[in-house]
């Protein structure tokens, strides 16, 4: 996901966090992005955020994030990981099967 400002990344990343719906959300801030919005050529401070969750709670926390995102189209993917750390693994299940 992207957000517009620290404070929006800070308080999404501790909402899905504190409701289960992420194991673990990393903040990457400092990013630029450019793109094409509304037929115009934009570009601007981005920060980046990475929540690690699982495919049956994904849809949860998209909903989540549509309701408190602040812009129109939030930028939400769900990358498959084909592979990882077993204990990590179980870690991030058991921390959103609630």
């Amino acid at each position: 996901m992207t957000a517009g400002s620290n404070e929006e990344a800070e308080y999404l990343a501790k909402t899905l966090v504190l409701e289960g719906l992420a194991a673990c959300v990393n903040v990457f801030s400092g990013v630029r992005s450019y793109y094409v919005w509304e037929g115009r050529a934009e570009e601007g401070a981005e920060v980046v955020l990475v929540a690690k969750t699982t495919k049956a709670i994904f849809p949860k926390l998209k909903a989540r994030v549509l309701e408190l995102h602040t812009y129109d189209c939030p930028c939400i993917l769900a990358l498959d990981v084909s592979d990882g750390h077993g204990p990590f693994m179980e870690w991030v299940v058991s921390q959103v099967a609630g």
